[in-house]
């Protein structure tokens, strides 16, 4: 059988993912079970297209399915506007160590291979 990934750090808010040191918005918690698969499935959906337009050296098809990728980024909430509605800052594809999460991001007792 296969071994899952461990799925990568998560800040105490729930707002991001840590990979490779930086921190990552996660989805919007607040979307309903079944539209978040539905968005996820568009954005894998639009990241296979990605992948065939690269292989296929389709610049226009490249160009669409970026767009694609995109757009299911901000209807997760990973992209465009914070889900969040505290006001704090958006402090996504920053080093973890240069954001107020350093302090945590410092005391994890295991990390990932790739953090």
């Amino acid at each position: 059988m296969p071994r899952r990934a461990t799925p990568p750090p998560t800040t105490p808010d729930g707002r991001y993912i840590v990979v490779r040191g930086r921190l990552w918005r996660a989805s919007d918690p607040g979307l309903e079970p079944a539209e978040r698969e539905r968005r996820t499935h568009a954005l894998m959906d639009a990241r296979r297209r990605v992948g065939a337009a690269l292989r296929a050296q389709d610049r226009a098809a490249l160009a669409l399915a970026r767009r694609d990728v995109h757009a299911a980024k901000v209807a997760l909430g990973e992209r465009g506007p914070v889900w969040w509605t505290d006001g704090a800052p958006d402090w996504n594809r920053r080093r973890v160590v240069d954001t107020p999460y350093a302090d945590w991001y410092a005391t994890l007792a295991s990390r990932q291979p790739d953090d």
